[in-house]
């Protein structure tokens, strides 16, 4: 039997190369993926300062837009019908050309929405009374509605000493992790999160469960098993407006949290205000000039007309904007919370992007 060693070591040192092809082959792709990954990023931060000043133009074109339908006789009223609010705006509208949704600016675009936030109830001034009555709406196990009603008046009020039910610091520094209760104002809605029986589904609503990422926390767990919510308190509540909501802009959701107001009284007040065409946001409109301009809708109940004025506006005061920016193939979307004083005084309350 003859060896031939020659050719064994030949095909060793084939093996060899190949295996040095292959691996200089996964380093080349790695390093090409790398400076992929840098030359985007580096494109990317040289736009930063252009989207940061697109954005900050969707911005003021809002103030421009919002301080210019709050003057004339139509300035008293806010309502879904006007160009702030995507509506049609009125009659010889000096916005009525407008692009909110597609305005060019160079070789960018930009598209601004806004929606204000007082169609909402502020949950800072919710007392016992509108709490019972939102978790009622939402569906919550009445077993369960006092926990959740005096662990909220607990973490907005300024002492430790608990409601019947409610919560303060030294249950909560009981949790994993421990927190202190923060006694004083909601500055932001997701705070209701860290509140003692507010669950992810209470909050966002049931089909909207899968947001539980904002909180770097365990979040919390109903005792029971919770029915299918089809609204959460984040459709009903924000912790920024007037101590009054909306009725041009608010929902018949929203309505329903108020004492003596049912199903059928909120659909009263929104068709109310909608028009022939019973629809919000068009040119036919017929938005509330007063909150006791809703007694032209036969069947409101005399309670309500009287205390009408505690809980109802038809003034917007904070607003919401999202700015859509496009430039050179990207996309940023940017948020701000603007506060409107008078048309010449919109203050931006904060900015950030997305």
């Amino acid at each position: 039997m003859r060896i031939h060693p020659q050719k064994r070591s030949a095909g060793i040192a084939l093996i060899i190369v190949l295996v040095v092809i292959v691996a200089l082959g996964i380093l080349a792709g790695g390093f090409a993926y790398t400076m992929k990954v840098e030359t985007k990023l580096a494109r990317n931060a040289s736009f930063d300062v252009e989207f940061e000043w697109l954005a900050r133009s969707g911005i003021e074109l809002a103030k421009y837009v919002l301080g210019q339908n709050s003057m004339g006789p139509q300035g008293q009223v806010d309502s879904l019908n006007q160009k702030w609010a995507g509506g049609p705006g009125s009659t010889n509208d000096p916005l009525g050309d407008l692009p909110l949704g597609n305005y060019q600016l160079g070789n960018a675009t930009i598209a601004v929405k806004i929606e204000d936030n007082d169609r909402k109830f502020n949950i800072n001034v919710a007392d016992e009374i509108i709490l019972r009555q939102a978790l009622t709406l939402i569906g919550v196990d009445a077993s369960e509605s006092s926990t959740v009603i005096d662990s909220i008046l607990d973490w907005r009020d300024p002492d430790d000493d608990p409601h019947n039910a409610g919560t303060e610091s030294d249950t909560y520094e009981t949790f994993t992790p421990p927190y202190f209760c923060k006694n004083g104002s909601i500055d932001d809605l997701t705070e209701l999160l860290l509140v003692r029986g507010v669950t992810p589904a209470l909050y966002w609503g049931s089909g909207a469960a899968g947001h539980t990422a904002v909180l770097n926390r365990p979040l919390a767990q109903s005792n029971f098993e919770e029915p299918v919510y089809v609204i959460g308190l984040k459709d009903l509540f924000t912790p920024l407006s007037s101590k009054a909501v909306n009725i041009n802009t608010t929902t018949a959701t929203v309505l329903q949290i108020f004492p003596e107001i049912d199903e059928n009284i909120a659909h009263a007040i929104i068709q109310g205000r909608t028009g022939p065409d019973a629809t919000d946001g068009t040119e036919d409109d017929m938005p509330y000039r007063s909150p006791a301009d809703i007694a032209r809708i036969g069947g409101i109940p005399p309670q309500i007309l009287q205390g009408i004025s505690r809980y109802f506006t038809v003034r917007s005061l904070i607003f919401n904007v999202t700015i859509d920016v496009q430039l050179a193939g990207q996309k940023r979307t940017y948020t701000a919370l603007l506060r409107r004083n008078s048309p010449r005084d919109i203050q931006v309350l904060n900015m950030n992007w997305h």
